[in-house]
């Protein structure tokens, strides 16, 4: 069972078990409202996925389940639940804050949420879960409970708080939904968190901004009006940065403009509601521009900044002319068939590439090529994009994309390469499928490199898509940044085909091609550094945007160089503009992260590991040479007649409290072992231990203790004295030891108190 089917059982559980509660008369509403039902065709796993921050308590005793201010004294439960039920916390309080610069919102929530469910006799854990928008990455969390305090922290892989912690849990419950556990709070009281991470704007074909942020609650978390007088407060600031008059197209609450400071514009919502919204925040607005523009953000580090160069921005956004051409295409699909992509990865890759054929023209041209041990084309060279082709190619992948054999990445694309290597009038396109690793990834990378060099006209695009855990992303994203192509991933067996077919729009439509910028070829090639390293296409429905570090000055109006889908030369003049009110390396930390990674991994660099060490501890983003930890902020000492009350152990106390590290942050560089071995695809799904495998390790720590007590000699010869009486008695005090061993082992796996 999967993480997500195990949570929404769970929830599931948690919800009938909320009918326990008990509410006064005077207000007969249930504290905990039955989802709606799903359609028949609708998954039902999906009904209970949290669809805005939300707070549960765990329940693996059913008997602590009780109104802490009412008691029903309702007759004991007894049993556990496996797993443990979550019942949704009801909330008092929230307030949405959220900051836009350029193409990502900064979204901080804060709330609190009553331990409606819980006598205060008792106590329980609880765990957050926040679900995100496009490319969410956590930013921290901050969570108060009682006199207690305790937040996430971005720490080395060298602290020796990670080597003491205890590891339980946290990460991501799916892709875009992470998760944080909430030690032992008790009952009746009140948690409040602060919540803050930042995803990417939505940005569509007719050149709109959007703002979209999960803010759907469910009916359930409501508590009776009577009690709370629920406020909804939201704060929009939209700091657009580009010089450009911004043109509000939309929203889903009424926001009223507060201020206005130069480009800045500040918009709030603070209502009295009955309910909480049952609908997601959405915020759209535009550029005022007919055809494609950008510029170049300059801004000086801060003091704490331990880079001290300047750092630079370039955007480049498409507009909104449709007039603008897009290039003609010559499109190679490379498929990965091996036997690690059976079931929903192959299939899933079969509907996505058939629904990106159909968006070619007939002046364009395509291939199919698969690869495993051997390679398979669809055709010998490359055919028009018309329906009868499609139609055709579409029936060869359902007979030909049979998943078997290994992984050989090399060999297909370098002939693939090489039979686009002298195209003009039109822009050869790459787009390499893979679920797995390979030992020569850093030879393709190299060979690819020196290729494009070598490529006189329009060299080929490389882009990337990577599927599961076991791929390794960083040389995928290092692929596509040397093609000048696009990366993407999908970690869901159930969002390969939607991601890829966005993946396919943002890397074909391209209108410009080949940019250059002279002026950054008269600065300090050794204290200039960019990310991507060659800049992308322009691409319709596509924001381009790069960050880099730099020495020297820069003149006031820069060109951009490039080319038409006509093959005629075209000249941008690009605006500098000096920026203090926006933090650039905030805006960019993911990004650059990610890529300093995978440099780092392709030249094995040291160095650059320690540079990203130091940028993900600064900017709070873990990376692969860092790690997530949940630690407490204070001190303050527990009721040890409470922590007796409750049986909580010892070790528990203020002093021993340990670190929890939040795991599944990071993606790793892939698995060769297991693309060799034909694993089936990885997805991030981290299982808890089986209650099999607890009862074992605790059957081999009883057994070992005994042995232990004396040695195999000793015991043999005291056997062979024995006379028949006594070694009756002694059958029997081993049977009797093995009985209190096996009643061990089964309070162990029913209590789930492995920590004892």
């Amino acid at each position: 069972m999967s993480f997500v089917d195990e949570f929404s059982r769970s929830v599931d559980d948690g919800l009938k078990l909320s009918k326990r509660i008990y509410t006064s008369s005077k207000d007969q509403r249930p504290t905990a409202a039955p989802p709606r039902q799903p359609s028949p065709m609708e998954r039902s796993t999906e009904s209970f996925l949290p669809t805005a921050p939300m707070v549960y308590a765990v329940i693996s005793d059913p008997g602590i389940v009780d109104n802490p201010d009412i008691p029903s004294y309702q007759p004991y439960v007894y049993g556990r639940c496996d797993p443990p039920a979550l019942i949704p916390l009801q909330m008092k309080e929230v307030e949405l804050e959220m900051e836009c610069v350029l193409d990502t919102v900064f979204v901080t929530m804060r709330g609190r949420w009553w331990i409606h469910c819980v006598t205060r006799s008792r106590a329980c854990e609880c765990r957050i879960v926040v679900p995100m928008g496009e490319q969410g990455s956590i930013l921290g969390v901050e969570v108060e409970v009682g006199k207690v305090s305790f937040g996430t922290e971005v720490v080395d892989l060298a602290d020796e708080r990670i080597n003491h912690s205890k590891s339980k849990g946290g990460g991501f419950l799916k892709p875009q939904m992470f998760y944080l556990p909430v030690p032992e709070a008790n009952g009746g009281s009140d948690i409040f968190a602060t919540i803050k991470w930042s995803q990417k704007l939505l940005y569509d074909d007719e050149g709109q901004f959007t703002v979209h942020i999960p803010f759907n609650f469910p009916t359930y978390a409501n508590a009776p009006s009577k009690i709370f007088v629920k406020r909804e407060k939201i704060k929009l600031t939209l700091n657009a940065g580009i010089g450009k008059e911004v043109l509000l197209r939309g929203t889903s609450h009424a926001l009223k403009e507060k201020s206005r400071q130069g480009e800045k514009m500040i918009f709030v919502y603070d209502e009295a509601v009955e309910n909480w919204p049952t609908k997601d925040f959405n915020f759209s607005y535009s550029l005022h521009s007919a055809d494609v523009f950008g510029g170049l953000l300059l801004q000086s580090p801060s003091v704490h900044d331990y880079d001290q160069r300047d750092m630079f921005c370039l955007f480049l956004l498409p507009g909104n002319n449709k007039k603008r051409k897009v290039f003609k295409r010559e499109v190679v699909f490379l498929i990965d068939t091996s036997g690690s992509m059976q079931r929903k990865p192959i299939e899933s890759v079969k509907h996505a590439v058939f629904a990106s054929l159909l968006e070619l023209t007939d002046q364009d041209f395509f291939n199919i090529v698969s690869f495993s041990d051997e390679v398979c084309s669809f055709s010998t060279c490359l055919v028009p994009a018309t329906e009868e082709m499609i139609e055709s190619a579409n029936q060869w992948m359902g007979t030909n994309l049979v998943t078997k054999g290994g992984t050989n990445i090399s060999r297909p694309l370098n002939e693939v390469m090489e039979s686009l290597a002298n195209t003009k009038g039109s822009i050869p396109h790459i787009f390499l499928i893979t679920d797995g690793s390979v030992e020569d990834e850093r030879d393709i990378c190299a060979n690819i490199r020196t290729q494009i060099t070598n490529t006189k006209s329009i060299s080929p695009r490389i882009s990337t898509f990577g599927i599961g855990l076991f791929c390794n992303h960083y040389f995928l994203r290092m692929l596509a940044s040397i093609g000048r192509g696009h990366y993407d991933a999908a970690y869901d067996p159930d969002s390969i085909e939607t991601r890829m077919k966005a993946w396919f729009r943002r890397a074909s439509r391209t209108t410009l091609a080949n940019l250059t910028i002279d002026a950054f070829n008269n600065l300090d090639d050794s204290e200039f550094e960019v990310y991507p390293q060659n800049i992308p296409d322009i691409s319709a429905g596509c924001i381009t945007c790069m960050f880099g570090r730099y020495k020297g000055k820069l003149p006031t109006s820069v060109k951009a160089k490039g080319c038409l889908a006509d093959m005629s030369a075209i000249e941008l003049d690009l605006k500098v503009e000096h920026v203090k009110d926006m933090q650039l390396e905030k805006v960019f930390a993911k990004q650059h992260i990610d890529f300093l990674t995978a440099q780092a991994w392709i030249y094995e660099n040291k160095q650059l590991e320690n540079k990203i060490t130091k940028l993900s501890i600064q900017n709070s983003i873990p990376s692969e040479y860092t790690r997530m930890i949940m630690a407490w902020k204070n001190s303050a000492e527990v009721d040890t007649t409470k922590a007796k009350k409750q049986g909580l152990n010892k070790r528990t106390g203020p002093n021993e409290r340990l670190p929890i590290i939040i795991h599944g942050l990071a993606i790793g560089f892939g698995n060769i072992a297991a693309t060799q071995e034909n694993t089936p695809t990885g997805f991030s799904e981290l299982k808890p231990p089986e209650a099999l495998e607890v009862m074992f390790t605790k059957a081999a720590g009883c057994c070992s203790s005994a042995a232990d007590c004396c040695c195999c000699m000793c015991l043999i010869r005291g056997c062979s004295r024995m006379n028949d009486q006594c070694f009756i008695v002694f059958t029997q005090l081993c049977t009797a030891l093995a009985c209190l061993g096996c009643l061990e082992c089964c309070s162990a796996v029913c209590c789930n108190n492995g920590d004892s």
